[in-house]
């Protein structure tokens, strides 16, 4: 871990924030522009330079994306052998924390589902796709505004760790062809099945997002990874979830953006 204190180029470490499957993220100011900013220290074990190399350069793709519900990525970086992300610091809580037991408010639901549509929209229409959906990597800022965290990022994760205070939360996030990549409980068919994905599965872990926005409930249940991945959506998802779980990629639309404009 870094110390508070600790210099990456002109960023002073303030406090470390938390971790991910990617790394460790901390909150640092910029001594340039007097500005706090999020650092994402990435810890992809890897001794392959190419896959590094195509880790940086989907980071680099995102930071393209510029969208005032997307999480801006600054600059990517490398320093003593520590590869690192300069993000947009978000003071809030994330989505996960604030949906309650019995779901959201109408009005704060159609909020919040509004601007969630919005970035993928602006993420698909960039060809740039998330496939890490989920309330956690969702913030809501004290305005109410939605800032999507780690977009492009999850596709060449080597790895990830598990919530361990609950095991059906694990991020898989391995590439390669037949590896899965992304959360369980928020993964489509073809995702969970480790075939190719595109937008279409992003698309379907906002519905799997919007169910739990709405009841306060994870559309697809288990008490483990193995149970939701085995027994197969249909047998875990809860209430009316179960009639459109099996919906195929070629039924769903293509990109967000018609989703966005349904919610609008």
């Amino acid at each position: 871990p870094l110390k508070p204190g600790v210099l990456l180029g002109p960023y002073r470490i303030e406090s470390r924030i938390g971790a991910g499957g990617m790394g460790e993220v901390y909150k640092a100011l910029d001594t340039r522009l007097q500005r706090f900013v999020a650092i994402k220290k990435l810890t992809i074990e890897t001794t392959d330079p190419l896959q590094k190399q195509r880790f940086l350069r989907e980071a680099r793709a995102a930071s393209a994306l510029n969208h005032p519900n997307i999480v801006t990525i600054h600059d990517v970086l490398t320093q003593s052998d520590i590869d690192y992300l300069v993000m947009e610091y978000v003071a809030g809580k994330t989505l996960a924390k604030a949906i309650p037991r019995k779901g959201l408010a109408l009005r704060e639901l159609f909020h919040y589902a509004v601007q969630i549509a919005d970035a993928l929209a602006a993420a698909h229409a960039a060809g740039i796709v998330h496939r890490d959906i989920k309330p956690s990597n969702i913030m809501l800022t004290g305005e109410h505004t939605v800032k999507v965290l780690d977009f492009g990022l999850a596709k060449q994760a080597h790895r990830a760790a598990a919530k361990a205070e609950d095991s059906t939360h694990v991020s898989l996030t391995q590439t390669g062809e037949g590896v899965l990549i992304g959360s369980v409980p928020y993964m489509s068919l073809e995702q969970a099945e480790g075939k190719p994905v595109d937008a279409r599965t992003d698309i379907f872990s906002f519905g799997a997002v919007l169910y739990e926005m709405c009841t306060g409930q994870q559309a697809f249940q288990g008490t483990s990874c193995a149970s939701i991945l085995v027994g197969g959506p249909s047998h875990n998802c809860s209430g009316d979830a179960a009639f459109r779980v099996g919906v195929s990629p070629t039924n769903r639309a293509s990109r967000c953006g018609r989703s966005a404009d349904i919610l609008h």
